[in-house]
């Protein structure tokens, strides 16, 4: 746990390091970027809630819309980190601007998934139990361990459930009228969620625990 940016094997591709050299050109800060990703966020969670009171059509269209919203989202969380570091553009109100949206964007857009799904306690429980990961990681850095980034549901995993959920119920409500795919993914992100919480609780507190026994020995 040393790092404080997350690994992405996708920061070094080809395609994103040339859209960071161009966004890096533009008038775009990373904080704007950063910020983005809260419109994208609230797009999918107006997306979502919307698909639940519309006809198929519409509600497919939406859906797919949601899930969009949704890897806009994390674009944006890949491209702030690169355009400040890589193209030499931080600011010094960035990791404020790094951190404080991601948790609107998990939030809102669990929420939609909540509200598609009419289980709003569910996308309300996800959104806290992501929240709370994040937390988790943070305490950890703060204790000079470094950012915890481990899942096995960490951001990219629970937009990937996510999304996979929202197209595959897209899919699910053209052929059968029915949208369980999404629901199916809800539970899974929130229940794996819980779990990565819990897992980051227990290393942290094991590594807390080693450092004092080590202190103690020196």
């Amino acid at each position: 746990m040393t790092d404080t940016r997350r690994p992405l094997n996708s920061r070094d591709t080809g395609w994103a390091r040339r859209t960071a050299r161009w966004l890096s050109r533009t008038s775009l800060t990373p904080n704007r970027i950063s910020q983005g990703s809260i419109l994208f966020a609230a797009l999918a969670c107006l997306a979502f809630w919307a698909s639940a009171h519309t006809g198929t059509t519409a509600a497919i269209v939406l859906l797919l819309l949601a899930a969009l919203g949704c890897q806009l989202r994390l674009l944006c969380n890949l491209f702030d980190g690169m355009v400040a570091v890589e193209g030499g553009k931080s600011e010094p109100d960035g990791p404020f601007w790094n951190e404080a949206p991601d948790r609107a964007d998990d939030l809102l857009i669990l929420t939609g998934a909540g509200l598609a799904t009419g289980q709003l306690a569910l996308g309300l429980l996800g959104g806290a139990l992501a929240i709370a990961t994040a937390y988790i990681r943070e305490l950890g850095r703060a204790e000079g361990l470094g950012s915890d980034f481990s899942g096995p549901f960490a951001k990219p995993q629970r937009m990937a459930a996510i999304t996979a959920g929202a197209v595959l119920s897209a899919i699910e409500l053209g052929l059968f009228e029915t949208r369980h795919a999404l629901l199916v993914a809800l539970i899974v992100t929130a229940l794996g969620t819980g779990f990565t919480a819990l897992a980051r609780s227990v290393r942290l507190i094991r590594t807390l625990k080693h450092r004092a026994r080590d202190m103690s020995d020196t």
